[in-house]
């Protein structure tokens, strides 16, 4: 993990009250031998089924392929970081533990290392200052919820999500998030909003249906790549920034649009200052 990337951002990491922490700040422990514990939530005997991650400082990696709802590791060396697991009927809860002060971050190590199964579900991640790699192809999420504070991120949907997802809502603070493989994540909705940063949207995969996306973001730099044969319709709503499109690309006023065959992408990006590029 990239310590002083964590450490520039521990204090929006342990402020980010979305995880449910109470923190107190006086002393500061040292951390510990690393300490493995194996995670394994069985699917819940329900048709709905919600996950809520709630993570702090630190790695989080998720991916397909568990048998149950949840499988896998979390490692750490500080006996706070400890994950707790809770679960009641169809709603399941993983979450780092309670923390009541602030450990030396020289030697942090926090990792999760994550399998979901394939059971329809609501899935939200909430956390603060981490890095994170997800890949969600192939999964069957209802809605998808993340919101974090600063963070870097990778998220891919490298196979179609095998239900229709409602919405989909991403909030973050001064991040760096690249996301691939959008339009297999099959949404109606997207809603990403954002601090200042460097955010990436590729929209390839196979576009079943007309689907809406609304951005907005403070000064960032945002590239959005949309293939050449999808039919998509852009509105920027800025104060000044810099838009920048790709040859097949035709303007008219504040709109973009490229035509395309099949179904629609929607934008409406509302953003402070910076650079929007679209690209194919």
């Amino acid at each position: 993990m990239n310590m002083k990337y964590i450490s520039a951002f521990l204090a929006l990491a342990l402020a980010s009250m979305a995880c449910g922490f109470n923190i107190n700040v006086p002393q500061m422990p040292t951390p510990g031998a690393d300490v493995t514990d194996d995670i394994l939530v069985k699917t819940p005997k329900t048709d709905d089924v919600s996950l809520r991650l709630a993570f702090g400082a630190g790695d989080m990696n998720l991916a397909p392929g568990a048998s149950q709802l949840v499988e896998g590791t979390a490692t750490y060396n500080y006996a706070a970081f400890k994950p707790e697991v809770n679960i009641d009927e169809g709603n399941v809860q993983i979450q780092m533990g309670e923390i009541k002060s602030i450990p030396s971050f020289d030697k942090l190590k926090n990792e999760w290392d994550l399998k979901l199964g394939d059971t329809p579900m609501d899935l939200t991640i909430e956390s603060g200052a981490y890095s994170g790699v997800f890949e969600f192809g192939g999964l069957s999420l209802n809605t998808l919820t993340i919101k974090d504070g600063a963070a870097n991120v990778e998220l891919a949907f490298s196979d179609p999500n095998l239900v229709e997802m409602s919405t989909f809502r991403y909030e973050t603070g001064a991040s760096d998030v690249k996301m691939t493989g959008l339009a297999n994540a099959n949404f109606s909705i997207f809603d990403f909003s954002s601090g200042a940063g460097d955010y990436t949207l590729d929209f390839s995969g196979d576009l079943q249906r007309d689907a809406t996306i609304k951005l907005s973001s403070g000064f960032s730099n945002i590239i959005i790549s949309i293939p050449e044969d999808v039919d998509a319709v852009v509105t920027v709503d800025s104060g000044a920034s810099n838009v920048s499109a790709g040859s097949g690309w035709s303007k008219n006023g504040d709109v973009y649009k490229q035509k395309g065959e099949g179904p629609t992408l929607t934008f409406v990006i509302e953003i402070g200052a910076g650079n929007v590029t679209l690209t194919k």
